[in-house]
């Protein structure tokens, strides 16, 4: 019968395949980028422009998630009000999450993250930051309306079973692999078709068996150069999934109460499903951090599912309830 530690294993060794899968796919279009223009440089560049791309990204992923989603710090003394004044979480309620918060950090043995509000009827909650020590989290002031105490902790466990998981930093990682996949498929698309793509110089006319083989290798370059983007893509989006299993999963031990979570994951499906309105900042670049799918009923419909960044909330919910 499943467990909490063998759910764990086995979502940490698919994330690990997924990652092995990504880098073949990277060295795989290296191998040809270097070979079709006999330039290794390419890869170089590709790689280098990556890191720098993405190291601005990871030192401040935290302030930039948190700006976009209009998440504001909770004020413990006082509670929260808008712009207006009108108040969004009382003085009360913000000690109670606090302390809820303060008492999941420490039975996970971690630092008490960055709390924040966002100002949102929907509900959902996300964590961010690269490591322990320097990790947030927030979560709506509708999930703290609809939630009751055992699925708050439940929701709040899984946030902080992220940090503790270090998913953000996994997913940084991920971000540079895709970027770098993207780009070298630009690249070569880019400098490929413009110069004319099986006309390149694949050896003297009287290197037949080097020009077919040059052929050879641009055709299977230009389908690899095609399709590489939407595969990266694809594997991103199904490590993000096996994430949120994991979190689910840690976050159940965490308060030994799987149930609570799995209660919360259908209350805000049910939000989603019934019309609620979707988060009104959420982003496809931010989407993959919320809980649930922050975009709402349309989410749930036609090819969007195709590219959802979780895995539905029936597998997340039957995952919960069969362990013991």
């Amino acid at each position: 019968m499943a467990t909490l530690y063998t759910q764990q294993s086995k979502n940490i060794s698919k994330t690990w395949l997924l990652m092995g899968v990504f880098l073949v796919l990277i060295v795989a279009i290296g191998y040809l980028a270097s070979f079709y223009y006999n330039s290794p440089e390419i890869l170089y560049i590709a790689i280098i422009f990556s890191v720098l791309m993405n190291i601005f990204s990871y030192w401040n992923s935290d302030k930039i998630a948190l700006k976009m989603s209009g998440a504001v710090p909770l004020n413990v003394e006082e509670g929260n009000s808008d712009s207006r004044g009108s108040v969004v979480l009382s003085a009360a309620d913000a000690r109670e999450f606090h302390r809820t918060m303060e008492n999941l950090a420490i039975t996970a043995g971690l630092p008490l993250p960055k709390l924040y509000i966002i100002n949102e009827q929907a509900p959902n909650a996300f964590a961010t930051g690269r490591n322990k020590e320097h990790a947030a989290i927030a979560v709506t002031s509708g999930l703290l309306r609809m939630m009751n105490k055992a699925e708050l902790e439940g929701v709040l466990a899984h946030e902080l079973s992220h940090i503790g998981n270090r998913d953000t930093l996994l997913s940084t990682v991920v971000v540079i692999l895709v970027g770098l996949i993207s780009i070298l498929a630009d690249i070569m698309l880019r400098s490929g078709l413009g110069g004319g793509i099986f006309g390149r110089r694949g050896g003297s006319g009287g290197d037949g068996d080097r020009s077919q083989l040059g052929l050879i290798i641009a055709v299977v370059g230009i389908v690899l150069i095609v399709l590489s983007p939407l595969i990266a893509t694809l594997i991103q989006l199904a490590i993000s999934r096996k994430r949120e299993f994991l979190a689910d999963a840690t976050g159940a031990l965490m308060t030994r109460y799987p149930e609570g979570l799995a209660t919360a994951l259908e209350k805000i499906e049910g939000y989603a499903a019934h019309g609620g309105a979707p988060l009104s900042k959420a982003t496809n670049a931010t989407a993959h951090l919320f809980i649930m799918n922050p975009f709402g009923a349309k989410a749930l419909k036609g090819m969007h599912k195709l590219f959802m960044t979780h895995p539905s909330t029936e597998e997340r919910v039957k995952a919960l309830r069969g362990m013991r």
